[in-house]
């Protein structure tokens, strides 16, 4: 790396990207080679763990570095906390700025913001607004209408350069980038899963990807045209996120005999847990239980992700082609994964590792780094780790009082640390969900969490029920829940431990750092406060002399 110029870090994420598909992790068939690229010239971590998955909870803890139980932005649209310090608050300390190019799916807390006179239109006021990024473009990409107006009534960026372009109708997102279109000219809605085969009624060019990556040069080509200094960018892609729908000619390079066997068991149907019932009962959870639905689906998830490479293949060799490969960390990751039909689920929301488990491949382009490229880690990660990785990459001090993750350096630069993390965890609340309803549960007994380490999985569920748990080594599909075979609950009584040790964690006091305390334990400070001193011979002079002395003065007592 080039000690002269300023160090980068192009942090991107994909939106429900499972963690096996990608060719450099196993795929059969859907060959990805620029991701696959970056892995060759990094670490591909095999066991990063998301603390929640569930899109908006799960971004709050990558970009706070904190646990969804610390944070408390639990599920989608759930503010995070005014006060939260996140990945721009700590950059910024150092003189790195922290830049966003695309999806956060972060609700302000705007009652907060009001308590403290905090105006969105002000700079600072903005950052808290936009989850403490500055905002190159932000588009949470998700541009539903129905009865009750939008799902998010921010301004669209993306569809306000559709309409530029001269694709018609109020909402372009959906007529055109995420429908299709028949002979007669109707449109064909992505939300409709039998649609997912057609190709979506835009060019492109134009779609969400190229969109985004386009956006994302236009950055790099500003930065450095600037010389503006250290940054982070976060890129966050919407895609291979539903709705399930890719542009020609994406939308037929695969098919359904390229589909991965489902990974599902009818002895998951018997004596199955109450809560993941509910979720094998949803709405989705039925619909990709058909085959039909899968296999319309699925290429389309693919075809999805292929465009995501091919947009990867463009920006690395904008990057290498303006010489800024060898200063810029790059990270490769997703919010959450997908079932797909896998354990009778669809979508995200339980937490086997089709959901929970995310693809992490990290480039890091200092010398140090030379003896890992290419390698495999399969330690225990956290998304979590990543805020911690990012201030050490820059050279600045962990906050360790306020981040609850661990950096990553280590790894990279061939230094593994010897006491590394021996579980992960992650968390699940969804108690804004029908299936909490039909559970009749409160919302505070609508969660549940998991720990896991290389051989066990437990889920704990709040409200009274059973756990579950897997042998990751004998069933490592996690099929067989023995949650309720007393053979196991030596086992169970051991990840209770480790669970409830876990819970115990200092997360709260982030305002003071532990080094600060230990230094205050030894340096007291001399204010005159002195506790259980009987003689004043047991203190120093000094201590003493302000103590000492002639009155100078008397109060007469009042006279009757």
């Amino acid at each position: 790396m080039n000690s002269e110029k300023s160090k980068n870090i192009l942090f991107i994420m994909f939106d429900q990207l499972r963690f096996d598909y990608l060719s450099c992790s196993g795929h059969p068939f859907l060959k990805t080679p620029n991701m696959d690229m970056i892995a060759s010239k990094g670490v591909r971590f095999s066991r990063c763990y998301v603390q929640s998955p569930i899109c908006g909870a799960s971004r709050m803890s990558f970009y706070t570095g904190r646990y969804v139980d610390s944070h408390g932005a639990a599920w989608n649209n759930f503010p995070l906390k005014v006060g939260e310090l996140t990945l721009g608050d700590h950059l910024r300390k150092i003189d790195v700025q922290s830049w966003l190019i695309g999806k956060t799916h972060m609700q302000a807390d705007v009652e907060g913001m009001e308590r403290l006179g905090l105006s969105p239109d002000s700079v600072i006021g903005a950052r808290v607004s936009d989850c403490g990024f500055d905002v190159f473009e932000r588009d949470d990409g998700l541009w539903a209408q129905g009865p009750d107006g939008y799902y998010d009534e921010k301004r669209s960026p993306y569809n306000e350069y559709l309409k530029q372009k001269g694709y018609g109708g109020e909402n372009p997102w959906h007529a055109h980038a995420n429908s299709g279109i028949d002979k007669q000219g109707n449109i064909k809605s992505g939300w409709w899963l039998n649609n997912a085969n057609l190709p979506a009624n835009i060019e492109e060019e134009d779609s969400e990807t190229p969109y985004l990556t386009s956006r994302a040069i236009d950055f790099l080509d500003k930065m450095q045209s600037k010389n503006s200094g250290s940054w982070m960018c976060h890129l966050s892609y919407i895609k291979p996120h539903w709705p399930y729908i890719v542009p020609a000619p994406y939308h037929n390079m695969y098919g359904p005999n390229q589909i991965q066997v489902v990974v599902r068991h009818p002895r998951e149907l018997e004596n199955t847990h109450p809560v993941f019932e509910q979720f094998i009962n949803n709405k989705v959870g039925q619909a990709f239980q058909r085959e039909e639905v899968r296999a319309s689906v699925i290429p389309a998830y693919m075809g999805l992700i292929k465009q995501c490479d091919d947009q990867m293949g463009r920006l690395f060799s904008h990057l290498e082609q303006t010489g800024q490969m060898e200063n810029t960390m790059i990270i490769i990751t997703s919010d959450h994964g997908d079932y797909l039909g896998d354990h009778h689920l669809g979508e995200k929301g339980m937490l086997h590792e089709p959901s929970v488990k995310i693809p992490l491949i990290i480039y890091d382009p200092s010398p140090s780094a030379d003896t890992t490229r290419g390698t495999v880690c399969d330690e225990l990660v956290e998304s979590i780790d990543l805020a911690p990785t990012f201030l050490e990459f820059f050279g600045a001090k962990i906050p360790n009082h306020i981040l609850e993750g661990r950096s990553l350096n280590p790894f990279l630069h061939n230094h593994p640390p010897s006491n590394w993390r021996g579980f992960a965890v992650s968390e699940y609340d969804y108690s804004a969900t029908t299936m909490a309803a039909e559970l009749d549960l409160t919302p505070r007994d609508a969660r549940l969490f998991m720990i896991c380490n290389k051989d066990w999985k437990l889920i704990h569920a709040e409200g009274g029920f059973r756990p579950m748990l897997f042998d990751l080594i004998n069933d490592p599909d996690e099929c067989n829940d023995l949650g309720d075979d007393n053979n196991y609950a030596g086992i169970i009584e051991e990840f209770y431990r480790h669970l409830a040790n876990w819970s115990r964690r200092q997360s709260q006091r982030t305002t003071i750092s532990d080094e600060s305390i230990l230094n205050s334990r030894n340096k007291r400070k001399k204010d005159g406060v002195l506790l259980g001193v009987y003689d004043e011979n047991e203190v120093s002079p000094d201590q003493r002399e302000v103590y000492q002395g002639t009155a100078e003065f008397k109060i007469e007592p009042e006279q009757n």
